[in-house]
Parts: C-alpha cells; structure tokens; sequence
C-alpha cells in the first residue's frame, strides 16, 4: 500500500481504502479501479491523495470496526471544520452538542478494543482530523474508566475545541514547519486568545475552557521539564492530555515521520508526572496495540509476530520469532529485564490475516477477528 497524491494518480490504479463523501455516503469501493472521472472526483473532493495498492498486492483485511471508523471520520470531520469555523466567526456554537452525541454514541460505549486507524493530514486540515481522533479517543478512554455522564461529555466536548485558538492564528504561521521564537510566542498568544473564546462560548459550562487550560499546561510543563500536580486536574484534563500526545505522535504526515503506537504509549508511561496511571491504562484497553498479527522488533535484535495479546501488560504479549520459529511468552517473569519490545516494525500495513485453525492445533487460543470482503461486505452476510 503507498501514498498516491492526486495528481500523481493513474487510470487503473487500485484503491486501498474506502472513499466516502461528507454524509458517509460510499463513493469508491477497495480494490475499485480508478477511472479518469474517479480522479477528477477525487480532486474535487479537495483530496490530498489516496492510499493505492501495488500492482501485485492482495487487498489488506479489514473488519467491520475498521469501515465503520474510516466512514466516521470523514463524516465527521467535516462537521467539526464547519463548527470550529462558526465558532470562530461567530463567538457561538451550533451543532457541537449533536458533534459530541455522535462521538460518543459511537465510540463512547464499546464494549471492545478497536483498531484507532490514522488518516493522511494535510497542514489545512490536521487540526480538524486531530481534534476528532483526540475527541474519539477521548469518548473511549471515558468509558473504560467509568467516568460519570457529565465528564464524559466534558472531555470530548473539550477534545472537539481544544485547539481553537491554534486554528485563529494566520494561516502563514499554521503551515510551516518550523517557528521563531517570535513565531513561536505569537502561537501561544493565540492559544491564549482561544480559551478566552471558549470562556465566552461555553459561560454557561465554565469546566471546558478548564479542561482545556489545564491539559495545556500540562504539556507545556512537560517540554519545559516543570512539576504537574496530578491530583489538581480534573479528570477531563488528564484525560485530554493523553489522548492529545498519543495522536499527535501517531499523526500520519507526508512531511514527517509518525511514530508508532507503541513508541507513544511507551513515552506516556515513562512520563507518570504528567500522564496519570489510570488514564494510560484505560487507553490501552481501549484500542488494539499488540494483537495478533503485529511484527515486532525484541531488544535482542530479533524480529518477529505476535501470536497472543496479554490482556494484563500489553508490551508482554507471546510473541512467535521469525529466525528460529521460538515462541517467547514475555509475560513470564524470566524474561523480565532480559527480553523486550522494542517497537513496531515498520511495515506497510500491520493488519494481517493469521492462520487460526493452525494456532488451534498449536493449543494457542486467540480472538478471531471478523474481516469483511473486498467490497465491504460481511462474508456471513450479516
């Protein structure tokens, strides 16, 4: 699977991923063919590009979960952009309560991990993408603490208009890659203009511009090696605060490098001053990390798969190695110290479709994952 920008595109190129508009209408189908009309259409979408597969490539698997997520966000993120733009315009919100109902009807209750897909992001459009995938994850890390009704609203409504003043800077200043200290001060200063806004905005709910000022702060003592008091933030706030790191690192940018999942989860744990214990955990039992299928690189210099996913410490999962077909349980406390993740290997696309009835005979038992046809449909038919 590569990155294909749109005028770059070929007629009978194969699409990777799905296309959907604004309403969450299907427009392209995986493994569809692209036509000289599918191109033109792509371009007016306003698209940066789209995800191809190689000529010889099989189309990757993707459950259910997976085409519902890419059909929400590009639904969704729409929304967000014409909301944020009214807010800024206008000093007043219109439909960010139906926004966060959304979110959370659909992400704020499962009862299961999701894979927490990232979509290509252009500089125009990364804080619209960024705020969704923040208030998502945000809506899950709710509901696997158990938070109450009302912090759970607060968090994502929070997540949706976070970066509110970013986005009233100069767009000059937005799109490039790096700042002055000059530069650098008159973002801050619009950051700050941003939850003035907010405090207007929401001055009947004082407790998202809070939210919002201490997860800000929070980070911000973070890069300047300053103390956080935890026990002073709300629970909102620590929860903006992870799930903000965790989706900028893992951010898919044609001008940077994204880190993986486990690269930003790792650096969330080795920050406990800033990122409460609680909080990481409820986001690692909220989307699927080392689950079967994941290449994996070990400290020893070894590489290899993981076979089962370890419910209790996610980086200690049972990992089969490429090399000499040995299976290392790395939950077993004689490896502690001596055998661990490193990270992801770097692949291009980390879902893959195991051989389960092979992992049966082996007396390993693991979730089987429901993946849909080419088309999208259920194969059962459901």
């Amino acid at each position: 699977m590569i990155f294909v920008k749109s005028d770059d595109l070929k007629t009978g190129m194969r699409i990777a991923r799905p296309i959907y508009n604004k309403n969450g209408v299907l427009l392209y189908e995986r493994n569809s063919k692209l036509t000289v009309q599918g191109m033109n259409s792509i371009k007016n979408f306003g698209l940066l590009g789209i995800f191809v597969l190689e000529p010889a490539e099989p189309v990757p698997p993707m459950t259910k979960d997976d085409i519902e997520f890419e059909r929400f966000q590009t639904m969704c993120v729409f929304s967000i952009q014409e909301e944020l733009d009214q807010i800024i315009k206008n000093s007043r919100y219109a439909k960010i309560q139906t926004i966060v109902a959304n979110i959370i009807k659909n992400y704020g209750h499962l009862d299961r991990k999701i894979s927490f897909q990232q979509n290509l992001r252009s500089k125009e459009d990364y804080f619209y993408k960024h705020s969704l995938n923040v208030a998502i994850l945000c809506a899950m890390i709710a509901h696997t603490m158990k938070a109450s009704v009302s912090e759970q609203l607060d968090a994502v409504t929070a997540a949706v208009v976070h970066d509110i003043g970013k986005l009233s800077a100069p767009k000059s200043l937005m799109i490039q890659d790096k700042w002055t200290e000059a530069e650098r001060e008159q973002m801050r200063n619009a950051e700050v203009a941003g939850f003035g806004k907010l405090e207007h905005v929401f001055a009947t709910n004082p407790n998202i511009k809070r939210i919002c000022v201490q997860a800000q702060n929070n980070l911000d003592n973070l890069q300047r090696g300053r103390a956080t008091d935890l026990n002073k933030m709300v629970t909102g706030a620590k929860i903006l605060s992870v799930a903000e790191v965790f989706d900028t690192m893992t951010a898919v940018q044609l001008d940077r490098e994204r880190q993986s999942e486990i690269a930003a989860f790792k650096h969330l744990l080795r920050n406990p001053r800033y990122f409460d214990e609680t909080v990481v955990n409820a986001l690692s039992c909220s989307i699927k990390l080392l689950v079967p299928g994941v290449s994996v690189e070990l400290n020893t210099g070894a590489k290899g798969l993981v076979l089962v996913e370890n419910e209790r410490n996610i980086l200690k999962p049972l990992v089969l190695t490429f090399k000499d077909n040995r299976i290392i349980d790395l939950g077993n406390r004689v490896y502690d110290g001596h055998i661990e993740i490193v990270d992801i290997m770097k692949t291009m696309d980390n879902r893959h479709v195991m051989n389960m009835d092979l992992l049966k005979r082996q007396g390993i038992t693991v979730e089987e994952p429901q993946y849909v046809d080419d088309d999208g449909k259920d194969p059962e038919g459901e």
